[in-house]
């Protein structure tokens, strides 16, 4: 597409020094580049930080939006390759929140000469529980069904109802608030299409290729990617790290900002 282009397609948004470490930060499903705002800044004091939305969310082209080429993370990965390769961004360390953890183990694969190590921020490669085997998701098939329907049938309802879990900490109510109004701000039909992507993809069988250096962010508590769903990637990734936070709920970005930002900081900096 060409930098101009590529900058306005993604709302592409870069802080800190131009010399320093090169972090990128992708948001995961019903969220944009603003999640990472408590974040970012604590990045930028030592880091090149690079954001941007998805396309269909925050500030992105909406026109580039397309149910076939997303209905799939590959479309995504290659979105992330695009910037990568239309910003000649070397060296990156993608970090990926959420369904956008799963992301980056694809891009790393399209862009090795760009990306050259990941953080995994509340990662899940599979939300389903394997019927014939011990993995476990956390969800049965029939439990996203019947999300996915709820979300297909009244998108605002859900998304009152399930961002205050997903985020969880109760006494902060405020946080599942800002999820929530996050979610709203999404079309339906783009939030349909990314839920089902989201939580009917299975990346297990691509953790096994990730061979760059790679760091595990997990929540203590987290009702969307459990403890053990974190070890499952840390243990099928050859040399990663699992760092778990004494955080609680999905976002841990936003929960806890300054442990998020103090776990990838020497993870980044790291000869």
């Amino acid at each position: 597409m060409g930098e101009v282009q590529t900058r306005s397609a993604f709302d592409v948004r870069q802080a800190g020094g131009a010399d320093d470490p090169l972090v990128m930060l992708a948001h995961g499903f019903g969220c944009d580049q603003h999640m990472w705002r408590l974040v970012a800044p604590i990045l930028a004091e030592t880091c090149r930080v690079v954001s941007f939305d998805f396309i269909g969310a925050g500030g992105s082209d909406q026109r580039r939006w397309d149910p076939e080429r997303y209905a799939g993370l590959e479309g995504y990965a290659a979105d992330v390759a695009e910037i990568c390769r239309d910003l000649d961004l070397r060296d990156v360390v993608f970090v990926g929140h959420s369904v956008s953890a799963m992301v980056g183990v694809l891009a790393a694969r399209l862009v090795p000469d760009h990306i050259s190590r990941l953080v995994l921020v509340a990662p899940s490669p599979c939300y389903v529980d394997d019927p014939a085997g011990p993995y476990r998701g956390g969800f049965s098939r029939g439990d996203i069904d019947e999300l996915l329907e709820s979300l297909a049938s009244n998108y605002l309802g859900w998304s009152a109802a399930m961002a205050p879990v997903i985020m969880g900490n109760p006494d902060r109510p405020e946080l599942g608030a800002e999820l929530t109004n996050s979610f709203c701000r999404m079309d339906p039909e783009v939030a349909r299409v990314f839920a089902r992507t989201t939580f009917l993809s299975d990346s297990r069988a691509d953790l096994a290729g990730v061979t760059v250096p790679t760091l595990i962010l997990q929540s203590a508590q987290d009702v969307i990617a459990s403890p053990e769903v974190g070890r499952y990637v840390h243990d099928r990734i050859h040399g990663s790290r699992l760092v778990v936070l004494d955080s609680i709920g999905h976002c841990p970005q936003l929960s806890a900002p300054e442990q998020t930002a103090a776990a990838i900081l020497p993870f980044v900096h790291a000869p």
